[in-house]
Formats: structure tokens, C-alpha cells, sequence
């Protein structure tokens, strides 16, 4: 319950939630990272139920990638939103900047270990792109070729 409360204080105290009267709530849950803190998970499965849902497409895969074309040069940022990606290292340095006082003075602060600058490939969907292009992430064909096969219709199942 401490956990819970100090949560919901940071996330009221940053203005991301206020007090609400509605009858409607979901349960929540905590997950313990890495790090030994702990991320606050909500199960919103039976209010979503009750939404109303939006019909537009989720973004195809290929528009996803044309974006990428003739980049070289990538910046990982651990945001609640936001990707951003530029053509050459001046470009990239300027937005950078921007970004970065932007951050400063709305008092946006992003996990330190989490961020990455000035690295010459990304993975993105289970592909690394570089300034050669896009490639499938080798780790990925690896680990299905090292799969093991089942031996029980049980296993088939998991």
C-alpha cells in the first residue's frame, strides 16, 4: 500500500492525475524491474469493454520504415512519448539541444541509463537500422532457429 501511495502522490504532486468522484476504477498491480523498483501496472481489461473504440488504422510496418530511409545517425530518449529521427549529425546536434532545454524547462526529466546519443544503429520492431538501411535483427532468426521443438501437445500450447 506504500508503494501505491507514493505513486499516486508523485503522479498528483507532477499533475498527470487528479481526485475523481466517477464509479468507475480499475485494479491496479506492481511489477518489480530491473532495477528493483517497482512500475505500477493498471488493468483496465473491463473498462475498455465498456469504450468506445477508435476506427483508424495502427501505422503499416513499411510506412514505419520509409520514415527511416537515408538516416544515420539515432538518439534513444526513455519518454512516455516521442521518437525522433534525423538526417545528418548537424541536424541531429540541433535538435538535440532543443529537445534536451525543452525537457529542462518544462521539467521533464528522462532515466539517464536508459538514454543513448550519437549511436550508429537503433533496433526498431525487431530490425536494426543503420546508414546501410534496414536489416532484420539476426538475433531474432537466431533465437527461432535455436527453439526448441515441443514434445507434448502441452508444450505447443505455452
Amino acid at each position: 500500500m506504500k508503494e501505491l501511495s507514493d505513486q499516486l502522490k508523485e503522479l498528483s504532486d507532477k499533475g498527470f492525475i487528479r481526485p475523481s468522484s466517477s464509479p468507475w476504477g480499475a485494479p491496479v498491480l506492481f511489477v518489480k524491474k530491473k532495477d528493483g523498483s517497482f512500475r505500477m501496472c493498471i488493468d483496465y481489461r473491463e473498462l475498455n469493454k465498456l469504450m468506445v473504440k477508435n476506427h483508424y488504422p495502427l501505422p503499416r510496418i513499411d510506412d514505419l520504415f520509409d520514415q527511416l530511409q537515408g538516416s544515420s545517425v539515432y538518439l534513444k530518449i526513455d519518454l512516455r512519448s516521442g521518437y525522433h529521427q534525423l538526417r545528418n549529425k548537424q541536424e541531429h546536434e540541433e535538435h538535440l539541444n532543443l529537445i534536451l532545454e525543452l525537457l529542462k524547462e518544462e521539467e521533464l526529466y528522462a532515466k539517464f541509463s536508459k538514454c543513448e546519443f550519437w549511436i550508429p544503429k537503433v533496433q526498431f520492431l525487431g530490425h536494426v537500422i543503420d546508414s546501410q538501411g534496414i536489416h532484420v535483427d539476426l538475433a531474432k532468426i537466431k533465437s527461432i532457429k535455436d527453439w526448441a521443438s515441443p514434445k507434448s501437445p502441452m508444450e505447443i500450447r505455452l
